[in-house]
């Protein structure tokens, strides 16, 4: 028996008991038997605006719990989910039940977990109260900062709008606070909630129960939902890019960054006005760069240097606000900014030639090569990297560090493909905004 059977057998049912919304707290309660798991958001933005009706607010916050369970039901993967606190229609447990199956493709990938959509999981929820239109004034744009260079893009072309933009960092670090200090915006402007993971599940996972990839932009999603919501912001804006749509498993369906496509950005929409409300009374949510690939949002991030001190995108060295250079996000994020800066320039941000890394080439060819899955990191596309490469290499013909000798040895005759002009047309931006991205793609 596989440990993703013995643990469903052993623990059959999930439960999300409930939610405590105060003040400046939201607290969430789910049990896998007598394991019992209470993460909590803290916070500092106001509850008690006349215009935020209670019921709207507790709505909101029991589908943000909906999008956290998932990181806690993954440990035992618990054939049933009963909601207690909370209502679902028919749809919307689809809605949900497709959300957690694509986006814990990767889990299931890497587990070696075989199951499917009609067997993995069933939920269990009492019908909902459907919530009445409400009329509301709204204005300006949420962005949420990461701290990499696609967030910077987005918050450069907004403020080039002349939008009024509301940062939101969920567990601020240096990085992100350095970027919002960098688009000269007042750090007293943004949005910082405190997001902390129940140690309960940290223990689970000591314990050997199965651990994994979760669909954690969904996270992002609604809580930037909930707290565009209680700003009274009209825009939700995202940054998320064309590049996201790409499988990461040659052959299979397994997307590392599914709860950053465009297919869930779709639903997410649908999702929302079904059950919140039209956009315009409730705050829009769409991703600014779809439109465009990796390689174009590196290519007007340079344009700004004064983020190259600030911005950072490792996940190992979160914590520190520095490049570790040996993963496959910084690897990948090097050759992307290698098409367009000098050698000093990059070891001044990073630290190092990781160009010249050769214990990285197994890594490197997942980037590159078809066939070969790519690393299981926030990356574009094979493309993408390519031809960064085919411009680094020029760049660097004199005397090219080693990975750049690699990829010239195994794409001989590369003919690089042209993605200057690039436009996704399956995007939701509003017609505003796209004007101002069509503009800045005529202007390079």
């Amino acid at each position: 028996m596989s440990k993703f059977e013995e643990l469903r057998s052993q623990h059959p049912l999930f439960i999300y008991h409930g939610f405590e919304l105060g003040a400046g707290h939201i607290r969430f309660h789910f049990s896998i038997d007598e394991y019992h798991f209470r993460p909590e958001w803290t916070f500092d933005v106001t509850l008690n605006k006349a215009d935020l009706p209670r019921e709207r607010l507790e709505v909101l916050a029991f589908a943000l719990g909906m999008a956290e369970l998932v990181s806690y039901w993954k440990c035992a993967c618990c054939p049933t989910v009963e909601v207690r606190c909370g209502g679902l229609s028919p749809w919307q447990i689809n809605w949900w039940k497709k959300l957690y199956w694509n986006g814990l493709g990767e889990f299931f990938y890497r587990n070696d977990i075989n199951t499917s959509f009609e067997d993995f999981m069933t939920i269990n929820a009492p019908e909902p109260t459907p919530l009445p239109e409400l009329p509301r004034g709204l204005s300006g744009t949420l962005v949420p900062v990461g701290g990499g260079k696609d967030s910077v893009v987005t918050l450069e072309l907004l403020k080039k709008a002349g939008e009024n933009i509301t940062p939101y960092i969920i567990n601020a670090r240096g990085a992100t606070l350095g970027c919002v200090e960098a688009a000269s915006i007042a750090l007293d402007k943004a949005v910082t909630p405190r997001r902390t993971i129940d140690k309960a599940l940290l223990e689970r996972n000591a314990a050997g129960w199965l651990n994994g990839h979760t669909p954690f932009s969904a996270v992002v999603a609604f809580s930037a939902l909930l707290f565009g919501y209680m700003k009274g912001v009209r825009y939700i804006a995202l940054s998320n890019e064309s590049s996201a749509n790409e499988t990461y498993v040659a052959g299979a369906d397994v997307n590392h960054q599914y709860s950053k496509s465009t297919e869930f950005e779709r639903d997410f929409r649908e999702y929302c006005v079904k059950t919140f409300g039209k956009f315009g009374s409730n705050p829009e949510y769409f991703s600014l760069l779809r439109p465009l690939s990796e390689w174009q949002i590196a290519r007007e991030f340079v344009k700004y240097p004064q983020y190259f001190g600030v911005f950072q995108s490792c996940n190992l060295g979160s914590k520190t606000n520095s490049w570790c250079c040996n993963c496959a996000k910084c690897l990948y994020v090097y050759i992307l900014l290698a098409a367009f800066l000098n050698d000093n320039t990059l070891h001044e941000i990073f630290g190092c030639d990781m160009l010249e890394k050769t214990e990285l080439s197994e890594m490197f060819d997942g980037l590159i090569l078809d066939g070969e899955d790519k690393p299981f990191e926030c990356v574009g596309t094979k493309n993408e990297v390519r031809l960064s490469l085919s411009m680094a290499l020029k760049r660097r013909s004199e005397d090219p560090p080693a990975l750049l000798k690699r990829f010239a040895e195994k794409f001989p005759e590369y003919e690089p493909t042209d993605l200057s002009s690039y436009f996704d047309r399956d995007n939701f931006v509003p017609q505003r905004f796209l004007n101002l991205l069509e503009n800045t793609q005529n202007e390079n």
